[in-house]
């Protein structure tokens, strides 16, 4: 056995991650104000930013990213027909859904007062000069009730190609309640999904082994190219949306998880570590969806038939973490621009956040788009949102991570409700190891 197999999933990951954050920083100093360096090598020479950066980086990266996408879509249809047609109580659909809605809405609402009360304490936009160049191009919302009527699909295999998960999730819903009313031949079907669903899952296993080497790709890259001297000249704002992250991931859903399912919020947190590592690195709910719905099944104990339905809806409407960001930002940017709001108008903010989390699901910049309508809804300039786009790529990665952990919470809570929850698995240490190993 190599050394390479006797570490853990999670220490590999972890390694490869530092190792590309810290060759990307000394990649950012070799390349200073330069376009490239060359470095020689005897016969030839290499190119910092073209050969590595914009070469193996990129593309080590963007192959890891796009082939966790490439699951999401069979993994979310497959494994959720498997759970919807082994419901033996068809209204058990109709509880999940409220339950899930209900406590992801919920969970928006408190990121969103965090966010808002710890920005009004400290205070980030204050002496902040506004940037004469500052200018943004806020894109129109749908309506809600656009939102509702697109998502049914009219042609499910475009939704399907075209990875509209709210779409996904109906089709799969229907297929698997037409499954489960349709006697034997249903039943023979259903056979051949849950080979199909072993098969998917021993993908996802395969590619979370490869992981590291993606993880390194995409920090390395990163680093390379992330401007430090934005990050420090807002680094009030920066740390403030930082600070109700994880005051919401580390307090806020332990002590909901603790309050309605009396389970560990330590065990929950440690089990958490892979799914948030692959959520920070790629910076996607969606693309980390494989590995969520692995880690609330295998890990977390979680039964397919409840986590096939929560993960997927909370990847596509759970924004705890773009809420967090939305309530400091209209903070911030209130105070930059010397604009004085009411506590209706922060009352406003939330509400119109929460809302917007439904009403803009699956529409692509969602984050961006969401900060439009809190700030028109308040008569804040939108221009204001291109003052902090420069720092938002790293605070997006945390808030992935934040997003993905409010998915598996929820999941555990709505599991534990309808006793479709394996409490020896949440408590067993080895449970966390099963998904480092290919039989």
């Amino acid at each position: 056995m190599t050394q390479n197999n006797k570490m853990s999933l999670t220490t590999r990951i972890m390694l490869g991650m530092v190792t590309g954050v810290f060759l990307g920083l000394l990649f950012q100093f070799i390349l200073g104000n330069k376009e490239d360096v060359l470095i020689p090598l005897g016969l030839f020479d290499l190119a910092v930013k073209g050969f590595f950066v914009d070469g193996l980086f990129h593309i080590g990266g963007q192959i890891f990213i796009a082939s966790l996408k490439m699951l999401v879509v069979p993994l979310v249809f497959i494994s959720l027909v498997c759970g919807t047609c082994s419901l033996s109580d068809p209204k058990k659909l109709g509880r999940l859904g409220g339950k899930s809605i209900a406590l992801y809405l919920t969970t928006t609402a408190i990121a969103i007062t965090v966010a808002i009360s710890l920005a009004l304490l400290v205070s980030p936009g204050v002496g902040y000069d506004v940037p004469t160049e500052a200018a943004f191009d806020a894109k129109q919302a749908p309506t809600l009730t656009q939102v509702i009527i697109n998502m049914f699909p009219t042609n499910p295999i475009n939704a399907m190609a075209e990875g509209n998960m709210l779409q996904v999730i109906v089709f799969a819903l229907l297929f698997g309640i037409a499954m489960a009313l349709s006697g034997e031949p249903g039943k023979r079907v259903a056979k051949v999904f849950d080979d199909l669903n072993t098969v998917v899952l021993k993908l996802v296993t395969i590619l979370m082994n490869l992981a590291p080497i993606g993880v390194f790709c995409l920090m390395a890259k990163l680093f390379t190219t992330i401007e430090m001297g934005l990050i420090l000249g807002l680094a009030k704002y920066f740390f403030t949306v930082l600070a109700a992250l994880f005051i919401h991931a580390l307090i806020n859903y332990s002590a909901l998880l603790k309050v309605l399912t009396g389970l560990s919020p330590v065990t929950f947190l440690t089990k958490m570590k892979d799914a948030c590592m692959f959520a920070f690195s790629t910076s996607s709910s969606s693309a980390t969806m494989p590995v969520t719905l692995e880690t609330a099944t295998k890990k977390l104990g979680a039964h397919n038939s409840v986590a096939s339905f929560t993960v997927p809806l909370g990847a596509t409407i759970n924004m705890d973490g773009t809420a967090i960001m939305q309530g400091v930002a209209t903070v911030f940017i209130a105070q930059v621009f010397a604009v004085d709001l009411t506590i209706s108008d922060y009352l406003m903010v939330i509400l119109t956040a929460t809302l917007a989390s439904v009403g803009t699901a699956g529409v692509p910049g969602v984050g961006l788009i969401m900060l439009a309508m809190v700030l028109n809804q308040v008569g804040l300039p939108v221009e204001g949102i291109a003052i902090i786009m420069g720092v938002d790529r790293l605070l997006d990665m945390t808030r992935t991570a934040v997003n993905v952990t409010g998915d598996c919470m929820v999941t555990c809570v709505v599991a534990k409700s309808e006793n479709e929850f394996d409490t020896h698995v949440f408590n067993d240490p080895n449970a966390a190891k099963a998904l480092e190993k290919i039989d």
